[in-house]
């Protein structure tokens, strides 16, 4: 098993109260590297070791994996036969395949994805409202948290995903679009414009592969998302989002904190990793992640009836958030079979909402997307 503790998870070992999950195995290590994810500086440092390749191979490989998104060697014609040849010995370009494709009412396309290992994964592509979409991808086979409103959480934790296999998922939609454009005729093809880390597992719990995919998908030379475009969230990992901070993070891109309750009761039946970091010790690690002027924490509430709606819920909330630069996401509960839960009614979620405003609170109701495919916020694989 390819797989090493990390902080987090030694930390949650000696917590008798709650544990996160262990994976049922490891990233799988082929007998040659998938070039796809590695970062351009990796890139070069590895064709410069192994072929003996000059700097500018980099740009040109890189390019053609992230740019040009071809699946062979011997597609890339600027590069000499030999050096094709040496390649296609020394090195993989595996790809994710496309299981199913499902299309929602509101356009919200659902990807089902199959590792090489023949684990499945679920990515979603957002309509925005302006030109563009917004992809929601996935960092862990399953997840190792255990949220109570989560369907992914149903599933168990069977391993993190490879650098190359969350980039993948972008390549994949994009080829996606353009397949989609080409039949239709269309003049121009949609783009992705946003990137959020927040399908399949909690990202910060796959720090090391989540950041290089980062570095990847930003990259000029490739899919050039811009880092203010690109979103990661949390469920309250503490060590990592203190790593997050500590490593400048909360400049380069967005941070979502998963929050869900005002109370440490109902936080620690809702998300039992409460049950490890309290709510207090999560808003304090969430203080000192240094944000640009551009860019503001977001906290996401997850609506339950009869559960976190009330309002002395919200007016808690403004309370607890009142001293931070952020703005909050009030997302109703989309339902599905692995969850107790229900959604509110409208006009509880319009009183809940207009608390937060009235307080000052920045404020964005979710409308659910999707939800007619169980592509919504919280319904990811609940029908894998």
């Amino acid at each position: 098993m390819c797989y090493t503790l990390g902080l987090a998870e030694r930390l949650s070992m000696s917590d008798s109260v709650w544990q996160i999950r262990r994976p049922s195995s490891g990233i799988p290590r082929a007998a040659a590297p998938n070039l796809r994810g590695m970062s351009r500086v990796e890139l070069g440092e590895w064709l410069t070791r192994e072929l003996g390749a000059p700097r500018f191979r980099a740009d040109q490989v890189f390019g053609w994996l992230h740019l040009h998104r071809v699946d062979s060697f011997e597609a890339m014609t600027n590069l000499s036969k030999r050096e094709r040849a040496a390649l296609g010995e020394r090195a993989s370009l595996d790809r994710l395949q496309v299981d199913t494709v499902q299309r929602a009412r509101d356009g919200t396309r659902k990807l089902r994805l199959r590792t090489t290992d023949g684990h499945a994964i679920e990515s979603v592509l957002i309509p925005n409202d302006e030109r563009g979409l917004t992809q929601c991808i996935s960092s862990q086979v399953g997840c190792a948290l255990d949220c109570r409103f989560c369907a992914t959480a149903s599933l168990g934790f069977t391993r993190n995903l490879d650098t190359w296999e969350i980039v993948e998922q972008v390549t994949r939609a994009r080829e996606l679009l353009a397949s989609e454009a080409l039949s239709e005729g269309a003049e121009w093809t949609p783009r992705i414009t946003n990137v959020v880390y927040m399908g399949m597992g909690e990202p910060l719990h796959n720090f090391n592969q989540v950041r290089r995919s980062i570095e990847i998908l930003t990259d000029d030379v490739g899919d050039a998302i811009a880092g203010r475009r690109i979103t990661v969230s949390t469920s309250g990992l503490v060590p990592a989002i203190e790593r997050f901070a500590r490593e400048g993070l909360g400049l380069e891109v967005g941070l979502a904190v998963s929050l869900n309750a005002t109370t440490d009761p109902v936080r620690d039946q809702v998300m039992p990793i409460n049950q490890r970091w309290s709510i207090a010790t999560l808003l304090a690690a969430v203080r000192e992640v240094p944000t640009s002027r551009r860019r503001r924490v977001t906290f996401e509430y997850v609506l339950l009836r009869d559960v976190n709606d009330t309002d002395g819920d919200a007016r808690r909330l403004v309370s607890l958030l009142r001293e931070f630069r952020c703005h909050v996401n009030v997302i109703p509960f989309n339902p599905h079979p692995h969850a107790p839960y229900q959604r509110p009614s409208d006009r509880r979620i319009q009183d809940f909402v207009a608390i937060l405003r009235e307080a000052g609170v920045q404020c964005w109701l979710r409308t659910p997307r999707g939800d007619d495919i169980q592509a919504a916020c919280g319904q990811l694989a609940a029908d894998a």
